[in-house]
């Protein structure tokens, strides 16, 4: 997982990201309230984690950067430096999984999702949700993801990572931290090979804009 290109920018994670807002308020309503032991995995500095823990989940978090990490702590989050493709976890131990951002970041979304599958137990919900594959990346001029997207050629189709593309904005996250792109279709392949049965995707609504910039999926596995 390469969320350790987080590592000294904690401080500005912290300020752009981690207030409330329609992503979290997705991901709850998607998820619902516990009891039950949930898996947060790229917990970040631990922000939306504790919210989960407000409502009656039994939460630990995973994140493979010191910086995030130690945020998280301080907010009284049980958490744990490790590989979101390699979980230091038994099979079946958790009965919730809720990932937010992360597609973007890891080299191998598909490993990371057979991960939380495999963690999970039967019944139990894997709740994701990340930037719009169709409308956020390295083919789409979309800042702040206002107006509408200024589509480019050449670029949709090619997953990978990437650090310089017409989507690319100079002055927002993915430019000091670089992103992965997948393909609307290589994007929920990930679930399905992962085992999981998709019972619900949404494209949120926020603040009224015509293109979404969000998607979320919540899955069984």
């Amino acid at each position: 997982m390469t969320i350790a290109r987080y590592d000294g920018l904690a401080e500005w994670y912290e300020r752009e990201f981690a207030g409330d807002g329609p992503a979290r308020q997705t991901v709850l309503a998607l998820l619902g309230d516990g009891p039950g032991r949930l898996l947060d995995v790229g917990c970040g500095s631990g922000a939306h984690t504790a919210t989960f823990a407000e409502r009656g989940w039994d939460v630990v978090g995973v994140d493979i950067s010191e910086d995030l990490l130690d945020r998280a702590r301080a907010r009284g989050v049980e958490v744990i430096n490790a590989d979101a493709a390699s979980l230091p976890f038994p099979d079946a131990s958790f009965d919730a999984v809720v990932s937010m951002w992360t597609h973007t970041d890891v080299e191998d979304f598909g490993a990371v999702v057979r991960d939380g599958a495999r963690v999970l137990r039967r019944g139990g919900a894997f709740v994701y949700l990340g930037v719009h594959p169709c409308f956020v990346g390295p083919h789409s001029e979309f800042a702040g993801a206002v107006g509408v997207p200024r589509l480019h050629a050449g670029h949709y189709r090619r997953a990978g990572r990437y650090t310089n593309a017409p989507g690319l904005s100079p002055s927002g996250l993915r430019a000091k931290v670089g992103a992965t792109h997948l393909p609307l279709a290589s994007f929920v392949q990930a679930f399905a090979d992962a085992g999981l049965r998709i019972e619900c995707f949404d494209e949120p609504e926020a603040g009224g804009r015509d293109f979404p910039y969000m998607v979320a999926i919540r899955a069984r596995r």
